[in-house]
């Protein structure tokens, strides 16, 4: 009985310890989202980002090794929504996408899931970019952002192209390059960040553009 209670005690003691540093990885990841959106990558320290959190510099600089790996975390926490180890294709809006049959409505959905991730993750994206001339590191990190997104929007164009009844003689290709260069961070910034259109005018434009450029309308 005794060995039975010490390891019901370590199972414990060890699901406790992940959860608190679970807890502790959120509050850096959040601070420096905070951070990299006020003052910019370059001016986002560890020190100032382990300061925010309310931890030592060391423990930030264990945990994540280097600025771009950290702010990678970032973007990820931030695209998502959450720091759930869920896959994008296995998340609700994609499974809704999937399981829509009509294409306007499933570029409605999309439509409406960009908006609501680029509002989020916009200032992050923009000073990541930002930062790429910098740090060649960041310049990697940058470069994986696009073509993890470019990754995105393949498999989106394959599924409307196979399922959607898109306009006729468009291939993946094309359908690809449309939605990648409407949910790009340039885009939103030139028409909510610069000229002050709502969330909500964004998505209604997006979903009006993707409309006229890949369907019979």
């Amino acid at each position: 009985m005794g060995d039975s209670v010490k390891g019901q005690s370590r199972a414990y003691d060890a699901s406790g310890r992940r959860e608190a540093a679970r807890a502790t990885r959120r509050t850096v990841v959040a601070a420096a989202k905070t951070l990299l959106e006020e003052r910019g990558y370059n001016a986002t320290t560890f020190a100032e980002v382990a300061r925010r959190a309310g931890v030592s510099p060391a423990s930030v600089y264990q945990r994540f090794g280097n600025k771009a790996a950290l702010f990678k975390e970032v973007f990820d926490d931030t695209i998502a929504g959450d720091d759930e180890p869920v896959a994008v294709a296995e998340r609700p809006e994609a499974l809704r996408i999937q399981e829509e049959p009509d294409v306007k409505a499933k570029l409605r959905i999309f439509a409406e899931g960009a908006a609501t991730r680029a509002a989020r993750s916009a200032r992050v994206q923009l000073a990541l970019r930002n930062g790429a001339p910098i740090d060649p590191a960041v310049a990697d990190l940058w470069q994986l952002i696009q073509a993890q997104r470019l990754t995105g929007m393949t498999m989106l164009a394959s599924h409307l192209v196979d399922t959607g009844r898109l306009r006729t003689g468009i291939e993946v290709a094309e359908a690809r390059e449309v939605l990648w260069t409407c949910i790009s961070v340039e885009v939103y910034d030139l028409f909510v960040i610069q000229r002050g259109w709502s969330r909500d005018a964004y998505a209604e434009w997006l979903y009006r553009t993707l409309i006229a450029s890949l369907t019979e309308q």
